[in-house]
């Protein structure tokens, strides 16, 4: 593993790959507008477990927690619901229903994030100010070589759809917009990257992935995809890694760490140093 004064980890170069896809997460990766999403998952999944015979005190289960949703971000957010409900299971607690987990869990988030959401949609905020940090030039840099951009996330469609205009990136990525849907396998990032291949008659080696969370990293992997892992640290702002993102992203198979896009011109060189 190499490094250098950008800021970039390098693990394994792209050697002889032209990409002509690229995937992005959305929250975390591109968008600062839910920050702090754990930190309303984690004591609901607490508040849920703590009345059960887990044999745990609160800072057992909150790592208990942090672990199963690190696991699980990525996924559409009912997969973390249907964990925390094997978890109740697990310890001889009642049937949980992991719909209406998720729908308190929206709530709350959505409490949570409301000035945010405001501030940017009043026009108090900038949208810049709410992506990541370099993320709007990057994208600009992938369009203007022709990549065919595409967002994927965890979140519900119609949140992923209505967040990415309020911070005016949709525009990077057209149509290609996924988010949860009802139908979790078929809209999960495996499936959208399985679909994205087959419907374009590329390869893995076409592909790059960019992601903050371990699901895109190894499902961009299995398809034979070059991983950006985003180690953001959303809470401390631009250049600073999060060292519990990165060892995660590493293990889940990152050919790359970056902690953001400060980084993007010489991102852009290294992704792209075989057409130089």
């Amino acid at each position: 593993m190499t490094s250098d004064a950008t800021g970039i980890e390098i693990v394994r170069r792209p050697e002889g790959r032209r990409f002509r896809f690229a995937l992005f997460d959305f929250d975390g990766t591109v968008s600062l507008l839910r920050e702090g999403w754990q930190q309303v998952m984690i004591p609901l999944m607490v508040e849920v477990l703590t009345p059960l015979a887990t044999g745990l005190d609160r800072d057992g289960l909150t790592r208990l927690m942090t672990d199963d949703v690190a696991e699980t971000t990525g996924h559409p957010t009912i997969i973390q619901m249907r964990r925390l409900a094997e978890r109740v299971r697990q310890f001889g607690g009642p049937p949980l229903d992991p719909k209406a987990c998720k729908a308190e869990y929206n709530g709350r988030l959505l409490a949570h994030i409301a000035a945010r959401r405001d501030a940017v949609a009043q026009g108090r905020t900038e949208p810049d100010a709410m992506l990541l940090p370099g993320a709007r030039p990057f994208l600009e840099d992938l369009q203007r070589r022709r990549l065919v951009l595409c967002l994927a996330s965890g979140t519900d469609e119609p949140y992923v759809r209505e967040e990415a205009r309020m911070l005016r990136v949709d525009g990077y990525f057209g149509p290609h917009v996924y988010g949860a849907r009802d139908d979790v396998e078929a809209s999960s990032k495996a499936s959208v990257i399985a679909r994205l291949l087959r419907e374009n008659g590329i390869g893995g080696a076409d592909l790059v992935v960019f992601g903050d969370g371990v699901v895109e990293i190894a499902n961009g992997k299995e398809a034979g995809g070059y991983a950006v892992g985003v180690a953001s640290d959303e809470a401390a702002g631009g250049g600073h890694a999060s060292a519990w993102k990165r060892e995660r992203l590493l293990a889940a198979g990152a050919d790359v760490i970056i902690p953001d896009f400060v980084c993007h011109e010489a991102l852009a060189r290294l992704l792209f140093e075989a057409e130089a």
